[in-house]
């Protein structure tokens, strides 16, 4: 839980500052002027200490809460055009269609496809399933997730289902 202790201020208003600057690309004068629009005279110091003290809590506490993933995971790639530059979209969502995690590459390989896999895997845990399109850079990469599987002693490998 974290701990407001010593804050002048309540925890509500606290909250709504910091929630609103690591939201939205706001300055920190400016979040000032939208805290005394609401009625709350704050200094932008004050609104920067707040954000370098609780966001990194508030981040933990949301990772604690987040709910569980589903075990089979469809993973696909794409092409896309960002800011002007064309990338690969790499994503995986659960078998309730919720994105459990998405990586941009300027390249479509081995070596980025087993990057967003690690990625993937830090944030949401091994999948028991994994459903990829025919891409040999995807199936390498899951060859490779379970290759460390194996060098760590575990036997339940990941599933691998290629489908067009």
């Amino acid at each position: 839980m974290i701990s407001f202790k010593g804050a002048q201020y309540p925890k509500s208003v606290i909250l709504y500052a910091v929630y609103f600057y690591v939201r939205f690309p706001v300055s920190y004068r400016d979040l000032e002027e939208i805290m005394a629009e609401r009625g709350v005279d704050l200094d932008h110091v004050t609104l920067n200490r707040w954000v370098e003290k609780y966001a990194g809590a508030l981040a933990e506490e949301a990772y604690r809460r987040k709910s569980p993933t589903g075990r089979s995971w469809r993973m696909d790639e794409t092409y896309v055009k960002v800011k002007g530059e064309w990338a690969y979209l790499y994503r995986a969502i659960d078998k309730q269609g919720n994105t459990l995690d998405f990586m941009l590459s300027e390249r479509r390989d081995e070596a980025a496809a087993t990057a967003f896999f690690m990625k993937a895997i830090g944030n949401n845990g091994w999948p028991d399933k994994v459903v990829i399109d025919k891409s040999r850079s995807n199936t390498a990469a899951l060859f490779n997730m379970n290759c460390l599987l194996v060098m760590c002693g575990w036997y339940w490998l990941i599933t691998v289902r290629r489908t067009k």
